[in-house]
């Protein structure tokens, strides 16, 4: 099955408890939520106070995903948020296989993420103790950017070394999926799907989803 999962990075602030009702009501399975920290990245988005609020006001799965340095400081803070997946970047960590063990300890699931840039063997040594790998398509920071045709190599790569072991693994993938590629990006081998100004940014946020479940 394949999930989706809108970035309410690109959603209506001043709406937003409007905005995720309608994503819930189209039937999506998870609420993508974008921390960034103005140093990872050359944004700064929100953090656990928001997140606080955005989990009692939907029964969605949140699905954290930390663009900062030193994510370890933050863990629990998200967790005691609401988070239910917290995905960490694999360029922030010093220590990857201490700040997996460190998610995991709050009964949440763990997920790493590679940018554009970043080879795949850095999953060699972490893949058998992740719930989720998060491959960016875009060079994180800012929504509404065009997908990196190359990711999508990576995609297949990553789904081979995932079976080569024999692992249950999600495939995330984030950054300018659109209607009109999305179906290429779950061919290859993605079984969640991050969204956020397709959807969010729609004249229709319903119609949206409907047209992004019809094209998966």
């Amino acid at each position: 099955m394949v999930k989706l999962s809108p970035s309410i990075l690109s959603a209506n602030f001043a709406n937003l408890k409007e905005d995720i009702e309608k994503v819930e009501k189209a039937g999506v399975d998870m609420l993508h939520i974008d921390v960034m920290d103005g140093q990872f990245v050359p944004n700064i988005s929100i953090g656990p106070v928001v997140l606080k609020s955005v989990s009692k006001i939907t029964n969605l799965v949140l699905d954290v995903h930390l663009m900062i340095e030193e994510p370890d400081r933050y863990i629990k803070e998200f967790v005691d948020a609401g988070a239910h997946i917290i995905t960490v970047h694999m360029e922030a960590c010093t220590h990857i296989h201490r700040t997996i063990q460190l998610i995991k300890s709050y009964g949440v699931k763990a997920g790493v993420s590679l940018n554009p840039g970043t080879p795949l063997n850095e999953l060699e040594y972490i893949l058998d103790h992740v719930d989720m790998v998060l491959l960016m398509s875009v060079n994180p920071g800012f929504g509404g950017q065009k997908f990196i045709p190359i990711v999508k190599d990576k995609i297949i790569k990553l789904k081979k070394m995932i079976g080569d072991k024999g692992l249950n693994i999600d495939i995330e993938v984030d950054g300018g999926i659109k209607v009109d590629n999305v179906k290429e990006v779950v061919e290859a081998g993605a079984n969640v799907i991050v969204a956020g100004s397709a959807i969010f940014g729609a004249h229709n946020i319903e119609e949206a989803v409907m047209d992004f479940r019809k094209n998966i």
